[in-house]
């Protein structure tokens, strides 16, 4: 009997049970495990969006640099007609872009992994066609 009067003295002050705020904590829980991977994933997209305009940058140079010269032999990050803060960003500097395997008539544009932030240790890959070597960690 005492624990039904204790019962229906709850409910007459309109408390919560423990019952009802653990569902509360359990309902929570279950959205932060589905909110924190899918925050952290589009926070490391936006920091590599950032690395993707710079290798634009960089591959509209290299078209330039290919209609003066008809290869892209010689071609490098300080030869291109590049502004010096041109490719400084929040996440990405200058130096984190580099030219890979550069011949007469191709060449790889690699942006990251980027030293502004230790948010992620990503890296991307586009070549003279457009074609995106895809994004990669660097680590691995």
């Amino acid at each position: 009997m005492r624990m039904r009067k204790l019962i229906r003295d709850v409910r007459r002050k309109q408390a919560f049970t423990l019952v009802e705020l653990m569902i509360v904590v359990t309902i929570v829980a279950i959205l932060a495990l589905i909110a924190i991977p899918l925050y952290s994933a589009n926070t490391t997209a936006a920091i590599m969006s950032e690395g993707i305009a710079g290798a634009g940058t960089i591959r509209s140079a290299m078209r330039t640099w290919y209609s003066q010269n008809g290869s892209y032999t010689g071609a490098t990050m300080t030869s291109l007609a590049i502004g010096q803060n041109d490719l400084q960003g929040k996440y990405f500097a200058q130096t984190d872009y580099s030219l890979l395997a550069v011949t007469a008539s191709t060449y790889t544009i690699q942006a990251g992994p980027p030293s502004l932030t230790t948010r992620t240790s990503q890296y991307y890959q586009i070549n003279q066609l457009g074609s995106e070597l895809g994004t990669y960690y660097s680590n691995q």
